[in-house]
């Protein structure tokens, strides 16, 4: 939109600052302020959460310029691309669903990366060893963890399939942010603390973020030039600006032969990705999956995600219930034992629908929901690792049958950003994007300002025939990404989505039970302390839930580790987003007020 152009190139003049990439310090008349964090707004004519407040402006300002909730969704997620570049960016992927006011009903889109053509079964094998590669540092730090990026197509899919804004005018908030920068805070500063070793491999990334061989400075200003080049050459040129011509072959050129330092010693194997597979993809229009919980109508994302199959069977499971009459401790446990058994059916059937036959009508029907609750002991955890339901021969009656187990390890990293957007004529918008790891694959591709993913690494590390997430040419390895938006009679209730891996899921529907089966807000159901039961051994829980619950089901059998991994300092299950719409037209967007850092919801229009 031109108003909003020149009102943001008026921005720009004001706060211009040296540019030179990396962290600057600057007059403090021009350095950006450190935006202000609320976790909760209410109010009217729009909403937004993200876990990033420049994300967030961003997005309420196309909503205030007549853009829609598609508009403004893109306008975000760019800015995130600039302010959570290790979360995600145009190198990485995700899932777009969107609830059309004027038809009723809900789309989606999938942008998940793909394997290149000449990714061979055996990619993530160390040719020297005959053995798999460590999986971090070593595979995650790679040229050969990359797959085909989808968020630029799913952007300019979005805009043309339920916008009103072109790709340019979306891109400019962006744009601005990444020429006049942002104020590093303590989690980007700890992020990259986290990944120096990786960062250091690396001579494009380590000048971009480890100016000096340090990390930027809390109250720095990042500043990031080529990001901005980067966008406006998409701005100019669309989607052949990227999946072709020269940007296209730097791309392919920085995967074939990533460009280490002299001094790293970690082994970056080369990857397969070329010019034909980036001229070759396409993002993808999807139905969503849909099953009634209680009364609402709830809408994921279906394979190659598994959110909307495994959120939906737990979803199903639990209804055979009545939870809100129970123990909170009651009430979790079922939760907990209905998520391992969804995850062992999403372990056993989903991949990618292209590659895999996947049952997903079969994992989301009710009846199959009904006879896999018989597992549930009401009194006491089942063993762990527990059996996959057979989905040839099910009929809601108990007993039920099992198929045999998969063999599954959990790679994907914790990840990730989310993003929820609605606006004044009901459109909504949930979109959960990503880069894999925290900083991707570690490699910035020189010169263009942002990284590329590590997303294949998604794939079971070992290949095997059986295994519907095995490697293969031209596939989108499974996620556990779940933006969900929920209806009731008809109209948006709930939006919501998380970051986290494939506690995803688990963050997605924890946060379900705490609104609708326990009475919560939706800003105390979001800060409420997580656990996530993935059908193993050991519940995973954040340290609140521990000191919480961990005495109080104990009796039922429950052992929990607590949250946190080799990959990061945090200790955090999922960041998450999400909207609720109240019958007296008014939205209440609602960030996370901790977790992260906290994040930002905002409204066009504040009520009390």
């Amino acid at each position: 939109m031109p108003h909003l152009r020149r009102r943001l190139a008026a921005i720009t003049a004001a706060m211009a600052l040296s540019v030179t990439g990396g962290a600057v310090a600057s007059p403090a008349f021009a350095d950006p302020q450190e935006p202000e964090k609320t976790a909760t707004a209410t109010g009217r004519d729009g909403a937004v959460s993200t876990v990033d407040p420049e994300a967030s402006a961003a997005a309420i300002e196309v909503l205030r310029n007549g853009g829609n909730a598609a508009d403004a969704a893109v306008a975000a997620a760019a800015t995130l691309g600039v302010t959570e570049p290790y979360s995600a960016g145009i190198g990485g992927g995700g899932y777009f669903v969107f609830y059309n006011a004027e038809t009723g009903r809900v789309g989606t889109i999938d942008g998940r990366e793909t394997a290149p053509a000449a990714m061979p079964p055996d990619a993530f094998i160390d040719p020297k060893t005959g053995k798999p590669y460590n999986f971090t540092p070593e595979l995650v730090t790679s040229g050969v963890s990359v797959g085909v990026p989808g968020t630029p197509a799913t952007w300019e899919r979005a805009l043309d399939r339920w916008g009103t804004w072109d790709l340019e005018d979306a891109l400019e908030p962006a744009i601005e942010v990444a020429d006049r920068g942002f104020m590093v805070d303590k989690t980007f500063r700890q992020q990259t603390l986290d990944n120096k070793v990786r960062f250091a491999a690396f001579t494009s990334t380590s000048e971009l973020f480890l100016p000096g061989g340090d990390a930027p400075a809390v109250g720095s200003v990042f500043k990031n030039p080529d990001l901005a080049e980067t966008y406006r050459l998409l701005a100019q040129k669309g989607m052949p600006g990227f999946y072709r011509g020269p940007l296209a072959k730097e791309i392919a050129d920085t995967v074939q032969a990533p460009p280490k330092t002299k001094t790293t010693k970690l082994p970056v194997p080369a990857g397969h990705l070329t010019t034909a597979d980036l001229a070759a993809y396409s993002a993808l229009d999807q139905s969503p999956t849909h099953v009634e919980y209680r009364d609402l109508d709830v809408y994921g994302m279906a394979p190659s995600s598994s959110g909307g199959t495994t959120v939906g069977e737990a979803l199903n499971i639990l209804d055979t219930f009545n939870l809100s009459e129970m123990s909170t401790p009651d009430a979790l446990h079922h939760y907990l034992e209905a998520s391992a058994l969804a995850f062992a059916d999403r372990g056993k059937y989903v991949g990618d629908p292209a590659f895999v036959d996947v049952p997903t009508d079969a994992l989301t029907d009710p009846l199959f929901g009904k006879e896999r609750s018989c597992e549930i002991d009401p009194k006491r955890a089942a063993v762990k690792p527990v059996a996959p339901g057979d989905v040839s021969a099910y009929d809601g009656a108990c007993p039920a049958a099992a198929a045999a187990p998969a063999d599954e390890r959990d790679t994907e990293n914790i990840s990730t950003t989310n993003l929820t957007v609605a606006d004044k004529w009901g459109n909504v918008v949930e979109y959960t994007l990503t880069i894999e790891q925290t900083g991707g694959s570690g490699i910035v591709v020189p010169g263009r300002g942002f990284l590329l993913n590590n997303e294949l690494t998604d794939f079971s590390t070992v290949f095997d025939p059986a295994d519907p997430n095995r490697i293969e040419p031209g596939k989108r390895p499974r996620s556990s990404m779940s933006p969900t938006i929920i209806l009731k009679d008809g109209d948006p209730f709930l939006a919501l989505g998380s970051p986290g891996g494939s506690t995803i899921i688990t963050t997605v529907l924890q946060t379900i039970l705490n609104r609708v089966d326990l009475g919560m807000s939706i800003s105390d159901a979001i800060a409420a302390p997580r656990a996530a039961q993935r059908n193993a051994a050991k519940v995973t829980a954040e340290p609140a839930f521990i000191a919480a619950y961990e005495r109080r089901l104990k009796p039922y059998g429950h052992v929990f580790t607590p949250s946190g991994d080799a990959f990061t300092s945090a200790a955090e299950i999922g960041a998450a987003t999400a909207i609720e719409f109240r019958s007296d037209g008014r939205m209440v967007a609602a960030a996370e007020p901790v977790r992260r850092g906290g994040g930002s919801a905002m409204v066009v229009n504040p009520s009390r």
